[in-house]
């Protein structure tokens, strides 16, 4: 593969001015920047990005950690990620969590030995559960920013975007009392995560201000039998005519299940769910979600990133984004 060394022989002029010429320098004339990147396209050169990384400390890479790839959240998140570093001039390695601390501890550490500048990761399930942040503070410690979005650490002094959670799920609550809905329940299968506890809030805060019900709440585990645990459920509470879920899954299972037992979506049981667009697409009728908008998310948080690590010499306040969602109306309420 051709060098700027070559290049420049060739030309009768210095690599500097090579160089130069093909990063548009103005210290460099048109005719000369013209010839040589004239040259450049004619050999198909292209820089050595661990040459640049060892002459600039800088790899224009981005680590991003994600808990798991095979949810459709994530997923988007992790696509407006790569389309906004690309559209800054940056790359990025992915690594999967799979909802394990030590593996994002050895992904942390993994990349932080001069592959990356920077990292983007939404915190492990494991990590939430055990409340261990030190594996975050010290790769800070160590000049390399972390932007962390959805699930957060909040003892973590970084920068973050989040989406409205409490708030998501408290309007939703209020919008189903408004219904003259009675018996209100809540069932999350994410109740150990930070935005599984916010939503739950957000519920409990609406229910208790509307002084009609006492919070019904249904918290699922990874073990359970989710289709069984909620059918249970209904049964076990006759009379319930709405149901806010934290996730998609829960959801789905909900409506369907009311469905399947006889019940009349919406004129006995109204069903809203956070979920995205594809996901109302498993029910009929269509279940109303709560999109978070995940494609924003991840723009977000690389763009906060991108200015972090620019900006290293300027002591900036952490900030966090919140993201608004968005309440989605189909026919699963009135």
């Amino acid at each position: 593969m051709v060098t700027l060394k070559q290049l420049a022989k060739e030309l009768n002029v210095s690599i500097s001015t090579v160089s130069k010429a093909l990063n548009n320098s103005e210290e460099i004339g048109e005719t000369t920047v013209r010839r040589v990147k004239e040259l450049a396209e004619l050999y198909n050169y292209k820089p050595n990005k661990v040459a640049l990384s060892l002459k600039n400390n800088k790899t224009k890479t981005i680590g991003v950690i994600i808990p798991n790839i095979l949810n459709r959240f994530l997923a988007k998140v992790l696509f407006g990620i790569e389309r906004e570093a690309n559209k800054q001039g940056y790359n990025i390695i992915t690594c999967i969590s799979n909802e394990s601390l030590d593996k994002e501890k050895e992904s942390l550490q993994l990349l932080a030995n001069g592959s990356v500048d920077g990292f983007i990761l939404s915190v492990a399930e494991e990590t939430q559960i055990s409340n261990e942040i030190e594996h975050f503070k010290k790769t800070i410690s160590q000049g390399l920013p972390i932007v962390m979005f959805d699930r957060v650490a909040h003892d973590v002094l970084c920068d973050k975007v989040i989406v409205d959670d409490f708030d998501a799920t408290y309007n939703a609550t209020q919008l189903l009392t408004s219904e003259n809905r009675k018996k209100i329940a809540f069932i999350s299968n994410i109740n150990d995560l930070s935005v599984g506890k916010l939503r739950e809030r957000g519920y409990n805060k609406a229910i208790l201000e509307q002084k009609q019900q006492e919070p019904l709440v249904l918290k699922i585990k990874k073990k359970d039998d989710h289709q069984k645990k909620i059918k249970s459920f209904f049964k076990k509470n006759p009379g319930i005519d709405a149901v806010l879920a934290a996730d998609s899954s829960s959801g789905i299972i909900a409506l369907n299940t009311a469905v399947n037992l006889g019940l009349k979506v919406p004129k006995d049981v109204s069903v809203i769910a956070f979920a995205s667009k594809s996901d109302s697409n498993h029910t009929l009728p269509k279940l109303t979600t709560i999109r978070q908008h995940a494609k924003t998310i991840g723009e977000n948080a690389a763009q906060l990133l991108i200015n972090r690590m620019l900006n290293t010499n300027k002591e900036e306040d952490v900030k966090t984004n919140i993201v608004k969602t968005s309440l989605v109306k189909t026919k699963s309420i009135l």
